[in-house]
Order: structure tokens, then sequence, then C-alpha cells
């Protein structure tokens, strides 16, 4: 199955609802970065949950997520947009730590519980909007709901949730992201509290076969769900040659000589994907031309 999110709106539409199946999405980051399991369920959280939040906005509207805490896995960033596109990286891709007390994958303890957690949206206006919040759990479900109460002041709850097999690949990931409208009763909040409680995680649905609009069915047993949209999403960097050529041209000319005369050419690695872009000295002493202007 192609990785998908469905958004959808229960309880008369004072609930918004997402879904997202992202196993593949995941997978991929997991080859392209070479992560070990901790890691790879650290990033992998921050991707589903980016998705989560992209799906908000339009088109090509960016949202980033920068997760900086003060455990072995370092700073992870993802940046998502409107069309269901994702990319991301964690700054220590080989982090394998034993089992949390609940036998999970400690998640937490590759993040940290020390930090900043912040999102920036750039909507095409002349500045983008930043926020951002303490670390409050280093899970990051958690950090992603704290975060969109507090900046956003948007009551949520986010599910994230990745599961891997024992040669480190992704089996399956995904999540979903409940959103109170204004007018919401404490009945419905309190109802739902008590549905996500006994909830499984979204990642073993997945496994067993569930699709993003069976764990909303699930989620909201016996409420009308009413789904709004279903679009494709993945894993896509938007590098190129072009744009890091771009950049080495911003380096200056005197840069630029040294890479022709020390290392006879130039290697460019791409650190949201891993992608790499090499530059003979020929390809140099055209940028450097540019450069002179």
């Amino acid at each position: 199955m192609n990785d998908y999110l469905v958004k959808a709106m229960a309880y008369g539409g004072y609930v918004r609802a997402y879904a997202v199946n992202a196993t593949q999405t995941v997978n991929e980051a997991q080859k392209r970065h070479d992560t070990w399991n901790t890691s790879s369920a650290a990033l992998g959280r921050t991707l589903i949950g980016s998705l989560l939040l992209g799906s908000t906005v339009k088109g090509e509207d960016t949202i980033t997520v920068r997760v900086q805490g003060d455990g072995p896995g370092g700073a992870i960033i993802a940046t998502s947009n409107g069309s269901g596109d994702v990319k991301g990286y964690i700054q220590n891709p080989h982090v394998s730590l034993p089992l949390n007390e609940e036998e999970k994958i400690d998640v937490r303890g590759a993040v940290g519980t020390q930090g900043i957690f912040s999102v920036t949206k750039d909507l095409g206006l002349k500045e983008p909007f930043s926020g951002q919040t303490p670390i409050v759990s280093g899970e990051l479900g958690e950090d992603f709901t704290y975060y969109l109460a507090v900046s956003e002041q948007t009551p949520s709850s986010i599910g994230l949730s990745v599961l891997i097999d024992t040669d480190d690949s992704v089996k399956a990931a995904g999540g979903f992201m409940l959103q109170m409208m204004p007018g919401a009763s404490e009945e419905v909040v309190s109802d739902l509290e008590k549905r996500l409680q006994q909830l499984p995680k979204v990642s073993v649905m997945l496994d067993e076969g569930k699709t993003p609009e069976e764990i909303l069915d699930f989620i909201f047993a016996d409420e009308a769900v009413m789904i709004l949209d279903k679009m494709p999403v993945q894993f896509k960097c938007d590098c190129s040659k072009e744009r890091f050529a771009t950049g080495l041209i911003s380096l200056g000319t005197q840069e630029l000589q040294e890479m022709i005369d020390e290392d006879h050419g130039a290697e460019a690695v791409c650190t949201f994907c891993g992608n790499k872009y090499t530059f003979n000295e020929q390809e140099l002493e055209g940028l450097k031309q540019e450069a002179l202007g």
C-alpha cells in the first residue's frame, strides 16, 4: 500500500482529524541516512509529525520542525509542505539504545528531555511564522501536542508510532492528529480522552493491515467520520545541483580557487537526503566567473 494521509471531521464538525500511513516514507529516510533503530524511531516520529502539521497548510507552503534535545541523537530537522512531501535528518543516525522499562524503543533516551521544540511556517508571506516550546517529554507525540496547545492555542492530540523490524528496516510507521474546534464540549473532549487511552499503537494497527480511514473509525467508534480529503505522502527532497552551485558561488572567488588548486573539484552532499553532487575543475572555474559578476 502506498503511503497516504486522510483529513476528516467528526462529532458534527467539532473535531478535525488526520491519520497517515508513512511506512514507505520513513523507510526511505532510514535507508538514505543509514539510521539505527532508536535513531530511526526518533527521526520517523518527527517526519510523521511534520507531515501531519504540513497537511494543514496549502500546496508549496512549508513547515519546518526542529527538535533540539540533549540526547545522543542530537538535533532532528524535518521539512514538509501542503502537497505531502517531507524530508529530514537526525544529527547522529547511529543511536541504538536498550529498550525502555516498557520494552519499547527508547525514543526519549535518544532525543533527551531538555531542549527546544520549534516550528517555522513559511506561508509565502514577508516573514515566516515561528514558535517554540520546551521539550516536555522527548517521546515527540507529547511534544507536538504541547507545541500546538501553547504556541498555536489549538487543543490537540497527536500520536506518532514507528515499528522497527529486527534488521533495522521500518515495518510500519504512521500517526494521527485530532484537533478540537471552537465550541467543542467538555463531554466530547472527555469522550475522546477515554478512547485514546485504550488505543493500540498506530504502527501496530498499520502492521495488522488497517488503513488510515479504519484507524479514524477505530478512534471515533460509533461516531460518524466524514472524510474530506486523501493525499499521497512521500519522502521527497528539492535539492539540485543548480541549488548547490548557487551556494558555492556565494562562498566567493578565493574559496572557489582554493577548491580548484587543492582539491581539483568539489563534492556537495545534501544533509536532508544524502544525494551527492560533484563539480569538476571546469565547472568550478565557471562558478568563479559568475562570482566575479
